[in-house]
């Protein structure tokens, strides 16, 4: 028998609440996705005028940092021709924006987003984590 932590549904409205809200102080709309540590979507937020192309590419990001258990940019670094890892882009999102969300060693979920820069998403996403861990610790 096994006892998982995850991310329920009121974790993952922190998560999305801390992301917007500093998508919102920089001025870019987003969309945000929260996964479990399966990488199953708990949550989907797509602010008013988060890019429709970025819906699923949020929700990638969250699956490769909650099931995976590594940061997209990460995988990015290290997805380069010639490394043992490349190829790994087609089944892992390598864009910057995905981060696993962390409760003492155990990975409970990744939150992802999508619609700014690869910068402005892993701020984004890094915010909504603080958000959380203030609200939650």
């Amino acid at each position: 028998m096994l006892d998982i932590k995850r991310l329920g549904i009121d974790d993952a409205g922190q998560l999305i609440e801390g992301a917007r809200q500093h998508a919102n102080d920089i001025g870019v709309p987003m969309c945000i996705a929260v996964v479990d540590e399966s990488g199953n979507l708990i949550a989907f937020e797509r602010m008013n005028g988060g890019k429709i192309s970025s819906i699923g590419v949020a929700q990638n990001k969250a699956y490769t940092a909650g099931a995976a258990r590594k940061a997209t940019h990460e995988y990015n670094a290290a997805c380069v021709p010639g490394n043992l890892v490349f190829g790994i882009h087609t089944q892992l999102s390598v864009v910057g924006g995905g981060l696993p969300v962390w409760v003492g060693g155990d990975c409970v979920g990744g939150i992802g987003l999508s619609s700014g820069t690869p910068e402005q998403d892993l701020a984004c996403a890094q915010a909504g984590i603080d958000w959380w861990r203030e609200r939650t610790s």
